[in-house]
């Protein structure tokens, strides 16, 4: 059995499809009853567990080969990141718990940072759950080019991206979500010991102008980034109703400085920036 955490976001879901046509037994490990009906119809179990309630994960988890992980997002998180920490906790417990074979977590680029960032909810992660007695793979994935999810509308409308990445000339390590579900199956079929590393980018590295560029290939039409101003950063998120901003500007600054790197030498990916750019423009329609 293989248990699945996320299995209603974008990596989750592609997850769990890829390993029910494998002909795999599949754990959907979802909040909303509702939500796993869908996956119960594919043929799925279904394990209803809040990944802050170490009991029911752990009865999630529990009889599994192997169970794959990841952190609910917090793009707004309290100082300390308390929300994170919590469900960390909640994690490492069931997983002590239950005891499961082997375990995947879907971790990050950066996540070995020691500059204040919102990806350091990621290292905090990688630290507590790598001192389980368990074999545990941390997959670090790097920036997932569906990011530019939010790019269509103003693509399709006005030709013009807006970029936190810059310069817009820089290239930055992104993947595709369809390569990290692809390697994550694969990674929870295999045997190993102890804690590992696997990082993950895609064929190429992307800079925002290349983004701008495939949207406008796709699209029959010109398309240009521009460049939001760093000093406004502060302004904007919170005008968008974030609380603490600080986080996601330092993470953004890392990437535009280089101190968000991947550890070693990262596997790459096989999917395109315009393939991954064209199942953006599927999803949303114009």
């Amino acid at each position: 059995m293989y248990a699945i955490t996320g299995i209603t976001g974008q990596v989750g879901a592609v997850l769990g499809k890829q390993l029910l046509a494998a002909g795999l037994p599949v754990r959907a490990v979802v909040r909303d009853a509702a939500k796993g009906e869908t996956w119960a119809a594919r043929g799925a179990e279904v394990a209803l567990a809040d990944v802050n309630d170490a009991a029911a994960l752990t009865h999630a988890f529990s009889g599994a080969e192997a169970v794959f992980v990841l952190l609910p997002p917090t793009f707004d998180p309290t100082d300390g990141f308390p929300e994170a920490r919590r469900a960390i906790a909640a994690l490492r417990e069931a997983l002590a718990a239950a005891r499961p074979g082997r375990v995947v977590v879907l971790s990050t680029i950066g996540a070995q940072a020691t500059q204040p960032n919102l990806l350091n909810q990621l290292g905090i992660m990688e630290r507590e759950l790598g001192t389980l007695d368990l074999p545990i793979t941390f997959l670090r994935a790097a920036w997932f080019i569906e990011n530019s999810l939010w790019d269509v509308a103003s693509a399709r409308g006005a030709g013009t991206i807006a970029s936190f990445l810059q310069p817009l000339d820089k290239p930055v390590p992104m993947v595709a979500c369809a390569d990290i579900s692809a390697v994550a199956a694969e990674l929870l079929q295999q045997q190993w010991q102890g804690v590992r590393v696997v990082e993950l980018e895609g064929p190429v590295r992307i800079s925002p102008a290349d983004i701008a560029a495939s949207f406008g290939r796709l699209l029959h039409k010109d398309v240009h980034a521009h460049v939001v101003a760093r000093e406004g950063w502060s302004a904007l998120f919170t005008a968008q109703g974030m609380r603490n901003p600080t986080p996601r500007m330092q993470m953004l600054d890392g990437f535009n400085q280089g101190w968000i790197e991947f550890e070693g030498a990262p596997r790459r990916g096989s999917v395109t920036l315009d393939q991954a750019i064209s199942g953006l423009l599927q999803r949303v329609q114009g």
